[in-house]
């Protein structure tokens, strides 16, 4: 045992070391030339409003061009509705695909911040090259000439579907970095972070809804009363500001180091412990092989052993010819108890997200179903006229409405009852919103059973007009829409950077936003099936040309059955399913 003198050296110095995990962050972030960060200086909210005022924008820029695509393709570019609307929609697709490319590129080489970085450069150039194309007289067609009106040159339709297809492709760099490239700001080893790290998400989502209610209001009318070509010139000039205020904020950040494609280390998982099946693994999981100290993979802290899905720790099997010779260096033939980790975290998070895909078919409804709903009632007020589209504003409102309220006054209510730091946990928050979606499909088809019941009074059944009932009366189930967003939507973008393994979290994050491109292809076969099923031997169906003469109703009430049963599979399997441990 050593002398007082010989300890007081040992004892300072573990001081220190104390001192310092208390100044710099304990997730592995470091600043822009790859230091270790302090606390005091960087990250946490006073990094948050570039990252926010970003999203604003870009978000602005995006519904800029997305709300009234195809009132430029027609109006403008001369093409008919269903050409038109089949462009929109293979753009609005491609826009909810590309994240993917980003999510690998961000966690596999370029990290977020470089990743948002270009790829906003690229967005910009599209917002550019679309402005000059609705500007400039030689990149579109001639205006109509009566009922004449010429067809677009395949030079002008290059120039404009150039710029378009490079907004898709930017964005699919931002969406999926953006949200977790921001909660990269708080620590997750310090609790008090922790907890502002679930306000991020809140307000992240709320700079979202800003951004649309600004475009689906001001840049529309722009661009129907002073012209296409300001109406794209100004989100362009948005997404410059987005640029400018992203890298601004840039001595202040907080970066986490790209680990290696994602992909290519789940497939050394399914290879390794292919190559093993044979091999019988050990009830001790500390033989499987782990490297000491930090985890093998940059970016990235240990994560712990779990007990499911067993046959994939065989890829961490140490074989006795690698024990003799001593190389653990091939990962596709043994890898790392956390990189096996990785994909089971990510198996098990299957079932959650699928359930997430039926909420989306619903949230599709408020730009399909609930229009021509909309548009069979009487869309005056007062002597206003109100398109049945420019409703969704409501929800965008409610979305406002409930995030102060969320954050402010749920959350600390919760707490007080649940013991979570953020009210509820991800999986509740979920849940709640999952069953708000059911109340809003209630709501919706109560409204429709009255404007039916009134056509009916009316003698109105066999006339393709509208319903004296007024469109008000949509605002209860655009509403809810907004208020299950709040929970569902948000909890999402919570749950899978949680839950995601640290050098997968953009992967994760384009994975979530891929459920909103899902839903409005199930929402379109749900429609689908319904219409085959409910026109055959010579029926109207539900949802004829005619509203009068339909049962939508019935679909509103098909949807929220289809969404019980998915709570109800959603419940059982947020019930089972088992965090995410670190090591």
């Amino acid at each position: 045992m050593g002398s007082v003198d010989e300890d007081q050296p040992l004892l300072e110095d573990g001081l220190l070391q104390d001192a310092d995990s208390k100044l710099y962050t304990g997730d592995g972030s470091v600043d822009i030339k790859g230091e270790p960060v302090l606390k005091a200086n960087t990250g946490n909210w006073r990094a948050c409003p570039f990252i926010l005022g970003t999203e604003c924008c870009e978000r602005l820029a995006y519904y800029g061009i997305a709300t009234n695509l195809v009132t430029y393709l027609t109006n403008n570019l001369h093409q008919s509705n269903v050409a038109a609307a089949r462009n929109v929609t293979t753009w609005a697709g491609t826009c909810y695909l590309t994240p993917l490319i980003g999510a690998i590129l961000a966690d596999a080489r370029w990290g977020r911040y470089w990743t948002i970085a270009v790829f906003s450069t690229i967005y910009f150039i599209g917002m550019c090259t679309l402005t000059l194309s609705a500007s400039v007289s030689a990149f579109k067609p001639a205006e109509c000439v009566g009922s004449y009106c010429p067809a677009a040159t395949p030079a002008q339709y290059g120039v404009f579907f150039l710029g378009l297809y490079m907004i898709a492709l930017g964005t699919g760099g931002i969406k999926p970095c953006v949200s977790s490239f921001g909660a990269d700001q708080f620590d997750d080893t310090d609790p008090k972070e922790r907890v502002k790290k679930g306000s991020f998400f809140n307000w992240f989502y709320f700079s979202i809804n800003i951004g649309a209610l600004v475009s689906s209001s001001l840049i529309v009318w722009i661009q129907d009363n002073a012209g296409w070509g300001i109406g794209f010139g100004i989100p362009a000039l948005f997404m410059g500001f987005a640029i400018a205020s992203f890298l601004a904020g840039t001595p202040l950040y907080r970066f986490q180091k790209p680990g290696g494609s994602p992909v290519t280390r789940m497939c050394q998982v399914l290879v390794a412990s292919f190559r093993k099946w044979n091999v019988k693994v050990p009830t001790d999981s500390t033989l499987l092989y782990e490297v000491p100290d930090k985890s093998a993979i940059e970016g990235s802290r240990k994560l712990e052993h779990s007990d499911e899905l067993r046959t994939l720790d065989k890829a961490a099997v140490v074989s006795e010819a690698e024990l003799k010779t001593g190389d653990f260096s091939n990962p596709w033939k043994i890898c790392t108890v956390t990189q096996v980790e990785e994909l089971k975290i990510l198996i098990r998070m299957f079932p959650i997200w699928a359930t997430g895909i039926l909420f989306s078919a619903v949230y599709a409804q408020m730009s399909t179903m609930f229009v021509e709903q909309g548009m069979m009632m009487d869309t005056t007020v007062g002597s206003f006229t109100i398109p049945a589209a420019s409703l969704s504003t409501f929800d965008v409102i409610s979305v406002i409405f409930w995030v102060p309220v969320y954050d402010k006054f749920i959350v600390p209510i919760a707490r007080r009852y649940t013991g979570q730091e953020r009210g509820f946990s991800q999986l509740q928050r979920m849940g709640i919103g999952l069953f708000i979606s059911i109340l809003a499909m209630a709501v919706a088809a109560i409204v429709e059973i009255r404007r039916l019941q009134i056509a009916r009074e009316l003698g109105l059944t066999d006339e393709d007009v509208a319903v004296p009932l007024s469109i008000l009366w949509q605002i209860p189930q655009y509403f809810l829409v907004g208020a299950a967003e709040i929970f569902t939507f948000i909890g999402q973008l919570e749950f899978f950077y949680e839950q995601s393994p640290d050098a997968m979290r953009s992967l994760c994050s384009a994975l979530s936003l891929l459920t909103t491109s899902l839903g409005n292809y199930l929402s379109s076969l749900i429609l689908t099936i319904v219409t085959y099923c409910t026109t055959r031997n010579g029926n109207l169906g539900w949802i004829p040309d005619n509203l009068n003469e339909g049962h939508l109703d019935y679909f509103f009430w098909l949807l929220a059955g289809l969404s019980t049963a998915n709570l109800v599979v959603y419940t059982f399997c947020a019930k089972n399913y088992k965090q995410k441990k670190a090591a």
